[in-house]
């Protein structure tokens, strides 16, 4: 199913959860609502799901206005972070339980129903699970019976907010990977809410990525990695350091010195120049580089990086550090930016 949200807003009293925003959802696509606490993603999936009326703005499904249309009439699945399951049912019972509580006149006959649990305990992999109860089960099986539970209706949309951040990491990235292959075998036009960038950079057909309600940039990984669109999609997609510059025509000054770059010119005036420690090279104290004061050098999981505290507004700037390098705290050092951003600040 395909969805349109077109100019949605959403105030909660005096706050404005949703403001303006716009996305286009591709039927079969699998999306994910990424920002921070706060940023308007939760709300975005409610209003989608129609359990939260818009203040203004529509939802179209398959280019029908759905925004007056009831959750009930949706045909909405829904999967919550802390699972939702009746703990007094079975498995089985949990998964069937949107199949029993139909109107007699649209619920399945007591086998088919019967049949179609089983087919899904299958597809989660838990098909020799469905007598036993949730609290038997560990929270990555907990979370796979929610799903299969959203599934069993036969929705037009699968909708999940949050679905493993109940879970420990290891058991998030396998259930990541699962979610990915269950979404390539079944189609279903699905949206994620996550706080993780990993998460939604590993699973996700395209990102949209929010901040104080507004929409700040939709694109594929790739495309939100490389190409971010503004500041605050640069800082929060990826470990990324920033350092207050000068713009001056096509130069780009710190602290009163020139330095090389070939992203020069991005703003004009005073602005902000964003790298990933990837893209920063340490070296000597030379011309055309910034000057910093190494504040420590620790290991990370795929190597050593530095904090490096720059110039006389003393920003510090994290960079790549080669296993050989002899470095420490106190050392005065140059830094190249290989690749880099300049925004307006």
């Amino acid at each position: 199913m395909e969805i349109r949200v077109v100019d949605v807003a959403k105030d909660f009293g005096r706050t404005g959860a949703l403001r303006g925003v716009s996305l286009g959802i591709k039927d079969g696509e699998l999306i994910a609502l990424l920002g921070p606490s706060g940023s308007g993603k939760t709300t975005l999936l409610r209003v989608i799901a129609g359990l939260e009326a818009p203040t203004a703005g529509a939802v179209f499904f398959d280019g029908v206005d759905s925004t007056g249309v009831p959750v009930q009439r949706r045909r909405i699945g829904f999967v919550f972070q802390n699972y939702a399951l009746f703990k007094h049912m079975s498995v089985a019972d949990n998964i069937a339980y949107g199949l029993n509580i139909r109107s007699r006149a649209e619920r399945p006959q007591q086998a088919v129903i019967r049949k179609r649990v089983q087919e899904l305990l299958d597809l989660v992999q838990l098909s020799d699970l469905g007598q036993r109860y949730p609290r038997q089960l560990s929270g990555g099986q907990q979370q796979r019976v929610a799903l299969a539970r959203a599934l069993a209706v036969e929705p037009r949309v699968l909708l999940l907010d949050e679905p493993f951040g109940a879970l420990d990491a290891k058991v998030r990235k396998d259930l990541r990977r699962w979610l990915r292959e269950l979404h390539d075998r079944t189609g279903h036009t699905t949206v994620f809410v996550t706080h993780d960038q990993e998460e939604a950079l590993e699973l996700a057909d395209r990102v949209a990525i929010l901040n104080r309600g507004k929409l700040e940039q939709v694109g594929t990984p790739d495309e939100v990695y490389d190409n971010p669109a503004t500041a605050f999609v640069m800082s929060f997609v990826g470990d990324t350091s920033s350092v207050a510059v000068e713009c001056v025509g096509t130069n780009l000054l710190h602290d009163g010195r020139r330095f090389d770059a070939s992203f020069a010119g991005l703003c004009q005036g005073p602005g902000r120049l964003y790298a990933r420690p990837a893209d920063i090279e340490i070296g000597s104290p030379t011309e055309g580089r910034l000057l910093g004061r190494v504040i420590n050098v620790h290991r990370t999981a795929s190597g050593r990086r530095a904090q490096v505290s720059v110039g006389s507004d003393a920003d510090v700037v994290d960079a790549e550090v080669a296993v050989d390098m002899a470095l420490a705290a106190g050392d005065t050092v140059g830094l190249v930016v290989i690749r880099g951003r300049v925004f307006p600040s």
